[in-house]
């Protein structure tokens, strides 16, 4: 007994479409198969008796006391193999049969008032005498253009009905035959089905209880097989992210300890007093700079927070983007004055580039790739801002450098939330999947090329703004932003 479930489904689906088909063939096999027999034993009769009424016609003598050896004539002439000849009279009495055994009825079938009204007749029923399936054929016979008798043809259906019944036998057990192979196949189908899903089952229990070192084994066909892999890609990602977290964790505690043992160090120091005025001056800037890094760790896992709860919002107001890029610039000057790298605005456009979108936050997007820039760049190098037009209503900025470089191991991972390709470097790893976030959120798109040793370049695209048109209004100060989409 198959247990209940899909696999049971499948067979009796299966079961049912091929039962209800073949008993719809057996059923119009037998029908045509007796139809055919019965008019080629009917097509037979009828063309002997036609034979016979023409021959009448045309060769019968006249006789008026119509004695015996007229009849016994008339059966030799018009006899015909495995059927019983009979002549009526109009009334259907039997004059004359092959038969010894004649009737002592006269015959009211069907077929003999068809042919005492001038048409060949047919009948099929059981003999009254012998209760056997008979066939027969009635044809009026015309003497001098009047019908004077009739001539019936039967014939026994007894063998033909038994052959029909041997043939009718043989197609069932054919069609149960085929009714029990279609059954085995689909109970394989439904196992080769049903174990597959049983297993991903399995597997997936062990997952939701959070074991995602298993995995799904075996090579499962079509649908079943991509289930398989994408369960399979989903627990090596769960457990990619799972390190990836605890790599961040373990970053962030370092991160927020150092300028915490700065601060406290510090604190403690000044507390207990007695220093030169330079001496707390110093003591005092330490705390303040590692502070103010504190505040930047915070408000960039703050951002980052918003972001994936869709709770960011946008002030909106035209943005003249080159401006905003010589501002990221002043920023990071002193930064990149300790290293000796130069930094260069490239404006391709010669005309003025305005976008509609958050002048803070488009600034903290080039603030953080710049600085990253800065960041793996090697000292004396450069890193070049390229502003060009894409298109009539598209703006692309390139930041370019000639720094250390991504290996394409890493290039399709560094916008993932908490990687980091150097954990010595410092920083959260969330960096990149803001700056990337951000840039979605003024409808924008961010892209990575790089090449390991000679340097990095990101490329954000984003809308321009409509030209203003010039109402004598002031121009919308803000809008609400909209909440990005994972």
């Amino acid at each position: 007994m198959i247990k209940k479930g899909i696999g049971r489904q499948i067979v009796m689906h299966y079961f049912i479409v091929v039962f209800v088909t073949l008993f719809m063939v057996e059923i119009i096999f037998s029908l045509a198969i007796r139809v055919y027999y019965y008019d080629t034993v009917y097509n037979h009769m009828y063309t002997h008796s036609t034979w016979t009424s023409d021959y009448f016609q045309k060769f019968g003598r006249i006789s008026s006391d119509r004695d015996p050896g007229y009849f016994t004539e008339m059966l030799q002439t018009f006899e015909l193999d495995n059927t019983e000849l009979m002549i009526l009279s109009r009334n259907g009495d039997v004059l004359a049969s092959s038969n010894a055994l004649q009737a002592d009825k006269a015959v009211q079938t069907s077929d003999v008032s068809q042919a005492v009204s001038g048409s060949v007749g047919k009948w099929i029923g059981r003999q009254p005498s012998t209760g056997e399936m008979v066939m027969a054929v009635s044809m009026p016979l015309m003497e001098r253009g009047e019908n004077r008798f009739v001539v019936r043809f039967v014939t026994s259906l007894e063998r033909i009905n038994a052959n029909l019944m041997k043939m009718t036998l043989l197609s069932i057990g054919v069609c149960l035959a085929v009714l029990a192979l279609v059954t085995l196949f689909s109970i394989g189908l439904a196992n080769s089905i049903v174990k597959p899903i049983n297993n991903i089952r399995a597997v997936s229990a062990h997952m939701a209880k959070g074991r995602f070192d298993i995995r799904i084994r075996g090579k499962y066909p079509y649908e079943l097989g991509e289930l398989a892999e994408t369960l399979n890609y989903m627990a090596k990602e769960i457990v990619r992210s799972n390190q990836i977290k605890d790599d961040f964790i373990s970053s962030i505690s370092h991160e927020l300890r150092t300028p915490l043992t700065g601060i406290k160090g510090w604190s403690e120091t000044l507390t207990i007093g007695g220093f030169d005025p330079e001496e707390t001056r110093l003591g005092i800037g330490i705390i303040s700079k590692e502070t103010d890094r504190l505040i930047g760790l915070v408000e960039e896992m703050l951002d980052f927070s918003k972001l994936q709860q869709n709770e960011m919002k946008l002030v909106i107001t035209r943005v003249n983007l080159k401006e905003l890029l010589q501002e990221t610039m002043l920023n990071v000057w002193a930064k990149a004055e300790q290293k000796g790298i130069q930094i260069k605005l490239e404006d391709e456009t010669e005309q003025p580039v305005t976008v509609m979108g958050d002048g803070n936050r488009l600034k903290q997007v080039f603030l953080n790739l710049v600085d990253n820039a800065i960041k793996f760049s090697h000292e004396n190098s450069w890193i070049h801002l390229v502003v060009s037009l894409k298109g009539d209503n598209r703006v692309l900025v390139q930041v370019v450098d000639s720094g250390i470089g991504i290996s394409e191991e890493h290039l399709n991972k560094v916008k993932d939330r908490f990687f980091q390709v150097n954990h010595q470097g410092g920083g959260t790893g969330l960096g990149l999947a803001i700056t990337q976030q951000l840039v979605e959120l003024h409808h924008g798109d961010i892209d990575l090329q790089s090449e390991l040793g000679v340097g990095t370049t990101v490329l954000v695209e984003l809308p321009l703004a409509e030209p203003e048109e010039e109402t004598g209004e002031e121009p919308l100060a803000s809008t609400e932003g909209e909440s990005i989409h994972e």
